[in-house]
């Protein structure tokens, strides 16, 4: 436990404070000095103004704070603050991604391949098939499963993982004191043995209720490369999901069905719509994402796997502030606004600012989504 862990948890706890207000707090202050601030400082911040100053300074339960921390020491959970080292480096790309997460398990979060099968909770035996047959066919290529521990295809993949020895992370809507659905108990704990591990935003004593999950889908779509639907209907947590992993810029596969079959027509629909690219096997994920010889170093570059970096010449004079933005995009294949604005220090107006200048001399290419890369 990190010292400042107190104020950590407890940021997560004040109303009207979420994931992206706490990002355009911690651009300004750390933790601590996030709680000592006076409340005209706070409501300048960006994001904040006079009502959300006055949460931060009117917020005194600690004691709720200590209390999650005492839970976390027993049960041996390990707290993934926004700015820590082993948090996944992919959510930092999403705007609305946790300020805290808990993990238990074993698994690195930032291993070079992670994707997620999801779909129905009442499958098929065709979705079965399909996804058993999936996950054996990527043995050898060293990619992680994740998925929602729901029933259904989640399980599937989860339990087909654990046959086949990939590593498999489960992302819940619920705090760690429980287990939802029950059933799933079992399985958790062999994921957690396994080199897998449970993963949620949600402190102990969260429920799993109805409107937690879609913050769940948001967990899971950011943290993999791909999404790749196996069975669903029209409607549901799988359709949701698939929504936001395009709107985080990740590749979106489903496995296509009868046209006549509602729980296909999920799926159907996605590749009709140029939602997601149709898959047929695992050897059409490895090959569009690149997959097919060896790992790259950094992950969420799936598709530009083995592409060396090349530092790009520039023959106009850069600002301090351009070079930190530069030196932020070289990192990696494309960069979110709020990566920029958090990683280069920087206010929110100078980034823009910077953005416009490298935009207009054709340094950097703006994509949908407020996502940037190099030109």
């Amino acid at each position: 436990m990190t010292p400042d862990i107190l104020y950590r948890v407890a940021l997560t706890m004040v109303p009207n404070i979420g994931p992206v207000q706490a990002k355009f707090l911690l651009q300004c202050c750390e933790p601590e000095e996030i709680f000592h601030a006076k409340k005209r400082f706070l409501e300048k911040i960006e994001g904040i103004g006079p009502v959300k100053a006055q949460s931060i300074r009117d917020f005194n339960h600690f004691s709720r704070a200590e209390k999650e921390i005492r839970f976390m020491e027993k049960y041996r959970i390990t707290p993934l603050f926004l700015t820590d080292e082993n948090y996944p480096r992919r959510l930092l790309n999403c705007y609305d991604s946790p300020t805290l997460l808990y993990y238990k398990g074993n698994a690195n979060l930032n291993v070079p391949r992670v994707i997620n099968i999801i779909g129905t909770r009442n499958n098929t035996d065709y979705a079965r098939q399909v996804t058993e047959k999936l996950v054996k066919e990527l043995v050898s290529n060293k990619v992680t499963i994740m998925s929602g521990l729901a029933f259904g295809v989640d399980a599937l993949a989860h339990k087909a993982a654990l046959k086949n020895g990939l590593p498999t992370i489960g992302v819940l809507a619920h705090g760690l004191d429980k287990m939802y659905p029950p059933e799933h108990a079992a399985l958790a704990k062999d994921m957690i043995a396994q080199q897998g591990g449970l993963l949620t935003e949600f402190r102990s004593g969260t429920k799993p209720d109805k409107h937690h999950f879609p913050s769940r889908n948001r967990v899971v779509a950011g943290c993999c490369d791909a999404t790749i639907v196996i069975e669903t209907d029209l409607k549901g947590g799988s359709m949701i999901t698939a929504e936001l992993a395009n709107s985080y810029n990740r590749d979106v596969f489903a496995i296509p069905g009868r046209i006549h079959d509602l729980k296909s027509a999920g799926c159907n629909y996605l590749i009709s719509t140029n939602k997601a690219q149709l898959l047929q096997s695992a050897g059409d994920l490895l090959q569009f994402m690149g997959w097919e010889d060896d790992i790259e170093e950094n992950p969420g570059q799936g598709k530009k796997k083995g592409r060396a970096k090349v530092q790009k010449e520039l023959f106009i004079e850069l600002s301090r502030d351009e070079k930190a933005v530069i030196a932020i995009l070289q990192e990696k294949e494309t960069v979110h606004i709020d990566e920029l604005n958090f990683r280069s220090g920087l206010s929110n107006g100078a980034v823009a600012a910077a953005i416009l200048r490298l935009e207009l001399e054709n340094v950097i290419v703006s994509l949908p989504g407020k996502i940037y890369r190099l030109s």
